[in-house]
């Protein structure tokens, strides 16, 4: 089922829409790609798995920043996943991340070796798995607030 609202992504499925709204300040969303265990971790974390195949990381990553507030709070609110043996490489598909949060907020975005990202992404309420078949094409991110002052 595709979100039929206006200025909405359609990428940003009911359950996706659903998840994103349901977590609270402080709460993370990873984004993943199609080599990532998402399945297992989900299962492990009893978090909601959202699939959506045939789209890049990338291009959801764009469309949950459209609705989704950063948290301004700490000094990292988004994490990314070094590269196995080479932490100093960026991967393309980091650098887009990188150019898309900083649209957003002025956080840096930190970089966690393979084990402690999927140890972070345990922590996740929503783990989001997307088609891409780039390596290192994960993101997660951590929720901010919508001040009404």
């Amino acid at each position: 089922m595709l979100a039929m609202l206006k200025h909405l992504s359609p990428l940003l499925i009911p359950e996706l829409l659903h998840g994103l709204a349901c977590m609270g300040h402080g709460d993370d969303v990873a984004v993943v790609d199609a080599n990532f265990p998402a399945h297992r971790i989900a299962r492990q974390a009893g978090v909601t798995l959202v699939q959506l195949p045939g789209v890049s990381s990338t291009e959801v990553l764009a469309a949950i920043l459209h609705v989704f507030p950063l948290d301004d709070f700490v000094p990292h609110c988004a994490w990314t996943m070094q590269v196995a043996g080479d932490a100093e490489r960026i991967p393309e598909a980091v650098t887009q991340f990188k150019n898309l949060i900083a649209k957003h907020i002025e956080s840096k975005v930190l970089a966690l070796d393979r084990f402690a990202f999927y140890q972070q992404t345990q922590l996740a309420c929503v783990l989001v798995q997307t088609g891409d078949q780039r390596k290192y094409a994960n993101v997660l991110l951590r929720k901010g607030v919508i001040a009404s002052d």
